[in-house]
């Protein structure tokens, strides 16, 4: 399988931070051709938060050069993703509260993550960033939110659209580095082929409608990759347009 990749970030309309960290990276492995992305937003409300999603994006890094440029394909199954990813998730978590306390600051980071190969993706994600799959098809949010309205939707006490425009859809359940413990959510499946992988903060889809997302990022609609930087970009003028206020981030990869 083959990867385009493309990635864009906003600082947003209010910030004078831009607290989103990401790495998208197609590699050669003995094992094959593949596709990671990695995905953190540092916690809008807490102090440094751009150093916890560039501290965990980092460990990322340092893991697919350490471990995943060398592993072979017999090993790389579910039950090695799912060790490897909590333990370094739950290192840095101690490692960025460690941090904190020193300077007297609190911090901490979403994270979400996506290794795409011929056979299989492995996706982890703590908070609300997300990874949606996007298809001729239709499209599908995979990842599920870390927040108190998710969780009050999956218990039928608020419904979507009252999740969309309550005001408490950004708290967090858990984050990485400000959470005392951390329980990081995994989702596994056969990648499909001629689709747009898209991993993004919660600042990129506030303000824009599912319809408009299908619309720009389908992917009969991200042909190159210059078209891709110009349809994200479209959608995150959309989101300033409409007054959203946090770092915008988002990652696309389109399967060929």
């Amino acid at each position: 399988m083959n990867y385009l990749v493309q990635a864009c970030t906003d600082i947003g309309i209010t910030k004078q931070t831009n607290q989103d960290s990401f790495v998208a990276k197609v590699i050669n492995t003995s094992s094959g051709r593949m596709m990671i992305a990695v995905m953190c937003d540092g916690m809008g409300g807490l102090e440094k938060g751009e150093v916890a999603s560039a501290t965990l994006v980092s460990a990322f890094n340092r893991w697919i050069q350490e471990v995943l440029l060398k592993v072979k394909m017999e090993s790389l199954h579910e039950d090695f993703i799912k060790q490897q990813w909590t333990n370094l998730i739950l290192e840095n978590n101690e490692k960025i509260k460690v941090y904190g306390k020193k300077c007297g600051v609190s911090l901490g980071t979403t994270v979400t993550a996506i290794l795409l190969t011929d056979t299989l993706y492995y996706i982890v994600n703590v908070g609300d960033t997300r990874v949606y799959e996007i298809s001729r098809q239709g499209q599908r949010i995979i990842t599920k939110d870390h927040t108190v309205v998710y969780k009050e939707v999956e218990q039928g006490i608020i419904t979507e659209e009252q999740a969309h425009i309550d005001p408490r859809r950004s708290v967090l359940l858990q984050c990485v580095g400000a959470s005392e413990q951390v329980y990081p959510d995994f989702f596994f499946g056969v990648p499909i082929q001629n689709a747009v992988y898209m991993l993004c903060t919660d600042g990129f889809r506030h303000e824009i409608l599912p319809e408009e997302i299908y619309h720009y990022l389908q992917p009969d609609n991200m042909v190159n990759q210059e078209v891709m930087k110009n349809n994200i970009l479209t959608l995150i003028e959309l989101d300033k347009q409409r007054n959203e206020r946090d770092n915008i981030s988002v990652i696309t990869v389109r399967t060929y």
